[in-house]
């Protein structure tokens, strides 16, 4: 059987406790037909809700004190829940009238009933119908994100980005920057912090990442995390001082970033393919060889260490 049929099923036939006589029906209405039953038949009616709370009076009750455990008087359910009771005095019905009066209280009763179960399950199949779209629009979103972006960093995920190179390869995008980037000793903070530091280590530098890229108006940029702590980055239609002045700032920011442990620092590689007959493979391959240079230039530079070892007491 679907689960989804049995979650309704089961949901319609618990969730009516959380359900009050104002929620099912019109307290006015019925209010109305009650007092027509006294004006015209002298039925006194008394109506509560399910804990003995009085809604309604019509007639005379003096200090009657409903006692909806012991004498709850007629029932009025909703999926084999009551919502409410109601009394009635037929103190001031006369003989002749004693049936007839009878016989309206009990269409009376019959009619709430049903009235209150069809708007009991009206409720209930839109609440489930909205939270079922609801969760149908955050599985999409979902399948969507998993697909084509990391979850960690929100940028493209490998599979995604090659699509993308692939795509501007097609096209003849030219020129484009081929940009490979390595986070300096990200092994170190993992060490010696722990995964969660060395993952919010990841997550600041593609930020910065993102957010360099939106600041310097390349909004076609293409930011992928191709391994672990390895970025790449594609800027279509980009002349190469705009993409190595993008790297100079992506490096400058992960440098001045503050924090008490971490030491944002990245090593770049950038070249251009201003050929069609160039792949994005070997673009990339040369941008890796570069970045290494830098890498090792970074790494022995005076401070360097000082900053990295920062956050160890």
């Amino acid at each position: 059987m679907n689960t989804k049929k049995i979650a309704f099923a089961e949901r319609v036939e618990q969730n009516s406790k959380h359900y009050f006589p104002k929620d099912l029906f019109d307290l006015e209405a019925a209010e109305s037909m009650l007092e027509l039953l006294n004006i015209n038949f002298g039925l006194d009616t008394l109506m509560t809700d399910r804990h003995g709370s009085i809604l309604m009076t019509k007639g005379d009750f003096g200090d009657f004190k409903p006692d909806v455990v012991n004498k709850p008087g007629n029932k009025i359910r909703v999926k084999g829940r009551t919502i409410c009771h109601i009394y009635a005095k037929y103190d001031h019905v006369t003989k002749e009238n004693m049936d007839v009066a009878q016989k309206f209280l009990d269409a009376y009763i019959k009619t709430l009933e049903g009235y209150s179960e069809k708007s009991y399950l009206a409720s209930e199949q839109a609440t489930y119908i909205d939270e079922l779209e609801q969760q149908l629009e955050k599985d999409a979103y979902q399948a969507k994100y998993s697909e084509q972006t990391d979850p960690l960093t929100g940028v493209l995920n490998r599979n995604y980005f090659i699509s993308h190179m692939k795509e501007l390869a097609e096209r003849e995008i030219i020129p484009t920057a081929a940009i490979c980037i390595n986070i300096n000793d990200w092994r170190f903070f993992d060490d010696h912090f722990g995964e969660e530091e060395s993952d919010r280590l990841i997550a600041i530098i593609s930020t910065i990442l993102k957010k360099t890229a939106q600041e310097e108006g390349l909004d076609k940029a293409v930011i992928g995390r191709v391994e672990g702590d390895v970025f790449h980055v594609l800027l279509p239609l980009t002349e190469e001082d705009d993409a190595k002045a993008y790297c100079t700032k992506i490096q400058q920011a992960c440098n001045e970033f503050e924090d008490e442990r971490l030491a944002p620092s990245i090593a770049v590689g950038c070249m251009m393919r201003a050929n069609v007959e160039e792949s994005f493979k070997d673009i990339l391959s040369d941008a890796e060889y570069a970045m290494f240079e830098n890498k090792f230039e970074i790494k022995n530079s005076p401070g360097y260490q000082e900053r990295l070892q920062k956050g160890i007491k």
